[in-house]
């Protein structure tokens, strides 16, 4: 249910206008951006309910307004903000509508999760280091669209999971994290998928765990260091 505007913005959260959620704790706040079933959101949403991400996902971006992600959202609680590309002049007015939200709601990091729009450096350089992406393929190879069916297609007997830090190119960035996934010789794309969804599900909460650790200690350092 669309329920507000702000520019060009439409903003969800269940029956009521959507709210900046407060902050509880001093965990880093995360904005998940998907375009499709969002079933990536939905295992960082959990994982950071259960108090296993080490960081709190305070709202989702999404750039399809009939996408399965936004229920998932609501399900979940989490308040979610929808920006339709056909409505801005250029993909830099875009992201800038889309990073004055993430300023409204103190997001520090950025999981793509299913998100199908190359980011600009409207937010490369907002975020410089902390936007990472999940890819169902060991990058380099297979990158882009398509990347299960292009494994099928070209025979390979291995593929997997890649967590990568973002840069301007399309699945490009410094990687984080992989593991493998065995292609059988009966695989289908579904039975494929499948597999390779098993692993995105548990490593991207993994990795984005270890990565906010990390940034967390290095900012207490920092904090002392000037004490």
């Amino acid at each position: 249910m669309r329920t507000g505007f702000e520019g060009q913005e439409a903003e969800y959260a269940g029956t009521a206008a959507l709210q900046i959620a407060p902050r509880t704790s001093s965990l880093p706040r995360i904005a998940v951006f998907a375009s499709g079933s969002g079933s990536n959101f939905q295992a960082l949403a959990e994982a950071s309910q259960a108090g296993q991400l080490g960081g709190e996902v305070a709202l989702l971006v999404c750039d399809k307004p009939g996408a399965r992600v936004l229920e998932r959202a609501r399900e979940a609680g989490v308040p979610a903000a929808v920006f339709e590309p056909k409505r801005y002049e250029s993909r830099g007015h875009y992201e800038r509508d889309v990073l004055r939200t993430l300023s409204r709601h103190g997001v520090q990091w950025i999981a793509l999760a299913g998100y199908m729009r190359l980011v600009t450096p409207v937010l490369l350089e907002a975020y410089e280091g902390r936007i990472l992406n999940i890819h169902p393929s060991l990058l380099p190879s297979f990158p882009g669209l398509h990347a299960v069916r292009q494994a099928l297609d070209y025979g390979v007997k291995v593929t997997g999971v890649t967590v990568h830090l973002v840069d301007a190119g399309m699945d490009t960035g410094p990687i984080v994290a992989q593991e493998a996934v065995a292609i059988a010789e009966d695989d289908t794309l579904e039975s494929l998928l499948a597999k390779i969804q098993e692993v995105e599900h548990r490593i991207y909460p993994q990795v984005v765990r270890t990565l906010l650790a990390g940034s967390h200690a290095g900012q207490r350092a920092g904090q002392e260091d000037k004490a």
